[in-house]
């Protein structure tokens, strides 16, 4: 009989893998998050597969998504994990606290990946791959980038005091975590810092800073069989620190048309390419499921060309929202219709409702041959418990009218 999938929403997962701890206890904020989006993987997973998450509120939620787009996933709740050994776990991202956390539900071993497996998952994911990768790929004067793994206190010192500007990162870390925002002052702080990092990671990653004017991915699929072959153009937006705000839902010709108005489209298909072969070369026969590489477009006022694609900001060894974007675009919007894929974080119970319950009552969810074409849809319930959304606003062009796409204005604070 065949495996069916169970998909997974662990958000803290990066963070834990960060830790190592096989008894690793998430921030309350991130268990906070995982509870109120459990059901984000009914969006990206495939038809008769499963979706961890409560019954209680999430089933009705569910029923009337059903009804209106015809989705065909079900709910599974923890309880019943014991009794359902004809399954594939499918997480956001695998970690050993992932890991003992199915165990202490009743999951069989053999049902999951080896301890070995992912201390070798948490040595691909470390950035200083990042940094290897990204010297193989300047590919031509439309290229950009330099990153650099420090291990001691004497390259620390050197690289904060030789710029004006950098940035220090964590070699593993969640979004818009692990950050260190140099002054070209090497402080006891900054010292501190680095010291306590390098103890448990390694080392750490020096970056120039660089005067970025957007932010885009590309995201890959590895079969776990040597081979990874390129799924999609993702463009987001970060808040000033770094941490994630929000994808456009464009199609991948619409993402490429963008991004072509700052460098040759061709370059773009050739470092797509590459990133293919370099990327199966690296870990395509060990790593199986979706992967992101994180880009940037910069600007250089004294160079020529001034505008240049960094081609590798850092790898993501997981389910990321730029896939999550990509199967919405593909799945949902009706042609030539573009919108904003968003979640918010809100400080106070009840928020996050009141919000949620505005934008039902002044946008119109509007449907063209069982696709979105233009209005507010939430992809998860929200309550008055919730302190987490993720919705989408559709916007663009319907039958030849045009809509202008909406500002986004909230941030993720930790995902």
């Amino acid at each position: 009989m065949e495996k069916k999938s169970l998909y997974i929403f662990n958000p803290e997962h990066d963070l834990a893998m960060a830790s190592g701890e096989t008894n690793y206890m998430a921030p309350a904020s991130a268990r906070q998050m995982a509870a109120d989006l459990a059901l984000l993987p009914v969006w990206y997973a495939e038809k008769g597969a499963k979706v961890l998450a409560p019954s209680a509120y999430n089933i009705e939620f569910l029923k009337s998504m059903q009804e209106l787009l015809g989705n065909f996933v079900e709910i599974m709740t923890e309880p019943e994990i014991a009794n359902e050994k004809n399954v594939e776990f499918s997480p956001w991202g695998w970690d050993p606290a992932l890991r003992k956390r199915l165990l202490s539900l009743g999951a069989d071993e053999e049902q999951l990946f080896s301890k070995e497996y992912l201390s070798a998952l948490r040595d691909y994911s470390n950035r200083s791959h990042a940094v290897d990768l990204l010297a193989r790929l300047q590919l031509s004067e439309n290229f950009c980038g330099k990153s650099f793994y420090l291990r001691t206190e004497k390259e620390w010192k050197a690289f904060v005091e030789e710029r004006e500007a950098c940035l220090l990162k964590a070699p593993l870390s969640g979004s818009g975590k692990g950050l260190n925002w140099c002054r070209g002052v090497f402080s006891p702080f900054i010292l501190g810092w680095c010291t306590r990092v390098a103890a448990s990671q390694g080392g750490v990653v020096g970056e120039p800073v660089y005067n970025k004017v957007r932010d885009f991915a590309m995201e890959f699929h590895s079969n776990g069989k040597g081979k990874v072959v390129f799924a999609g153009y993702s463009i987001f937006h970060t808040s000033s620190n770094g941490m994630y705000a929000g994808n456009e839902l464009l199609s991948d010709k619409k993402i490429l048309k963008k991004l072509s108005e700052y460098v040759p489209v061709r370059e773009l298909l050739r470092l797509q390419g590459h990133l293919e072969e370099e990327l199966s070369t690296l870990l395509g026969g060990f790593y199986k499921g979706y992967l992101g590489v994180d880009m940037m477009i910069c600007y250089f006022s004294d160079k020529s060309p001034v505008y240049r694609i960094h081609p590798c900001v850092e790898i993501n060894l997981r389910m990321n929202m730029g896939v999550v974007a990509h199967f919405l675009t593909d799945r949902y919007l009706a042609p030539e219709v573009e919108g904003v894929f968003q979640i918010a974080y809100y400080p106070k119970a009840g928020l996050a409702l009141e919000e949620h319950q505005r934008k039902m009552a002044t946008s119109n969810l509007c449907l063209q041959n069982g696709r979105l074409c233009s209005g507010y849809l939430s992809l998860v319930p929200v309550t008055s418990r919730s302190l987490y959304r993720a919705w989408i606003e559709v916007t663009g062009i319907v039958s030849g009218g045009k809509h202008n796409t909406p500002l986004m204005r909230n941030t993720v604070s930790e995902w």
